[in-house]
């Protein structure tokens, strides 16, 4: 298909498209600018007035260009007398994505309902500008993406994308749609329209300014659960100016899905998607702590999980039909769902701050898992737990083995460095081996009625699933050399008690 039969077909398009219509919906244009001035005019002149009927703004931010594009928006603004036509510069420059974290935020500020993002470049076609915010006004998505790679208008090497660009758009795409699980034909579009709602939602604070800022905000969103949809576009190659660098966007894009991953599986914590950080992620593999819970805590139970955080692990026995009450400082759980309450306190102070809300309550289990080590004072919470618990309950405890291997050889070459979690997290307070930890619980008035010692969490470690043939067998080996030697292999002690009958020494 030509150029010029694109070009009829939009027309045709735009003439009476019952999808200009905004619904009632505050629709918001950003147009992203940088030495646009041989471009811009061209750009603004193709919207449709049916299209400037139906938005409310059309903003163009000037990155602070080079050239005179500020000075031709103004230009333009009094020339055309748009009123809905906004120009705006940043005084330095932001880059391709902090242009953008600006406009959204402007949207935002505003009280918008819908933005679309247009590049005053003329790359993408303004005539289906109502395409892109269709899906949106009439709720059927939170995100709608142009694709080039969709068939009605030719495909882009008919529309005369370069045959390198077009290899490394398939070869990215397919990477990504293989990470995330997604279908999506195109990821790397630039024409694209959100909901605010949605931009609301996602936290721009640590994202790129760079290019691959349409990679990062595609993965946040696909993360939570908001509804993506393609439309098709048109691909258009003119004698504009690209100021990408292709192979290092390519890197940028890898490096961005590899931070992901690495952050959400909780192996690494990188700033741009670090609210997707679990602190204490649910461990699947066999002999962790979490696998050993499941089976100490059993189904049908009356659960306290102190120290809950978010409510992960509560979620996981939830589904053994428990019932789960939870303690932590976290202001709403992202799990609340699976708790049967959830009392906000300061566990610095032991129970005594939720003692409150629990009198009278009595529970089959107490769960200690990864919490003590964090208080000041051990001991008092461990106290505490004697009020709350049912006759032949359990608490059950894991903290961490300071006498691991790890630890051990770092001293043994000078080292004691703090980390984001695991046996130095820097959050730690007190440090414990398995004999000193069981004088604890015996001071606290409790019997031991079973210990173990968990396996180092390999998985985590390497970011490699706990399902993985190879880790499996990683985790049988080492699970077999654990109970050889608990002592210097045991990643954590963990600990079902239950109250003496004499109570606690005093």
């Amino acid at each position: 298909m030509t150029s010029s039969m694109v070009a009829a077909k939009m027309e045709r398009a735009s003439e009476g498209d019952p999808r200009m219509f905004n619904h009632g919906k505050k629709i918001g244009v950003l147009v992203v600018a940088y030495n646009a001035v041989t471009t811009l005019t061209k750009v603004l002149n193709r919207i449709p007035p049916e299209t400037w009927a139906n938005v409310a703004e059309i903003a163009v931010m000037d990155d602070a260009s080079q050239d005179s594009t500020y000075e031709l928006a103004l230009g333009y603004k009094s020339a055309s007398n748009h009123e809905k036509l906004h120009v705006v510069r940043h005084p330095k420059n932001l880059g391709y994505g902090g242009n953008q974290k600006a406009g959204y935020q402007y949207f935002i500020d505003r009280g918008f309902d819908v933005v679309v993002l247009l590049h005053g470049d003329g790359q993408y076609a303004p005539e289906i500008l109502s395409h892109l915010y269709h899906p949106l006004v009439t709720g059927q998505a939170d995100a709608v993406f142009g694709s080039r790679m969709m068939k009605e208008y030719g495909g882009p090497l008919k529309g005369g994308m370069p045959i390198y660009k077009y290899v490394g758009n398939r070869i990215l795409t397919t990477m990504e749609n293989r990470a995330f699980g997604t279908n999506l034909t195109e990821f790397h579009s630039g024409y694209r329209a959100y909901s605010v709602e949605a931009l609301k939602q996602i936290d721009f604070t640590h994202m790129t300014g760079d290019f691959h800022f349409d990679t990062e905000i595609i993965i946040k969103l696909h993360h939570q659960n908001f509804r993506i949809a393609e439309v098709p576009i048109p691909t258009y190659y003119g004698d504009e100016i690209c100021y990408v660098n292709g192979m290092k966007y390519a890197a940028d894009v890898t490096r961005a899905v590899y931070r992901y991953r690495r952050t959400v599986r909780s192996v690494e914590k990188f700033p741009e998607f670090q609210e997707y950080w679990t602190h204490y992620p649910v461990k699947e593999s066999a002999h962790s702590s979490h696998d050993y819970l499941r089976r100490w805590v059993g189904r049908d139970q009356n659960v306290l999980d102190v120290g809950c955080g978010n409510g992960f692990q509560a979620a996981d026995l939830a589904k053994q039909n428990n019932r789960i009450s939870g303690i932590d400082m976290v202001p709403a759980p992202s799990e609340r769902e699976a708790l049967d309450e959830y009392v906000r306190a300061d566990l610095g102070n032991g129970l005594a701050d939720a003692a409150t809300r629990l009198r009278g309550r009595s529970y089959d289990k107490i769960l200690l898992m990864d919490i003590i080590e964090h208080l000041p004072d051990p001991e008092r919470i461990l106290r505490d737990c004697h009020q709350f618990l049912a006759p032949n309950g359990q608490v059950i405890i894991s903290l961490p083995n300071i006498a691991n291997i790890t630890t051990r050889l770092g001293l043994l070459f000078g080292q004691w460095n703090y980390t984001e979690r695991g046996i130095l997290d820097k959050t730690h307070l007190r440090f414990f081996t398995r004999k000193t930890a069981s004088q604890m619980i015996e001071r606290a008035g409790f019997e031991i009625v079973r210990k173990t010692m968990t396996v180092m969490p390999l998985e985590l470690a390497l970011g490699v699933s706990a399902s993985n043939p190879i880790m499996k067998a990683l985790n049988f080996t080492l699970a077999a050399a654990t109970r050889l030697m608990p002592g210097l292999l045991g990643y954590q002690c963990m600990f079902a008690v239950r109250a003496k009958a004499s109570g606690p020494k005093t």
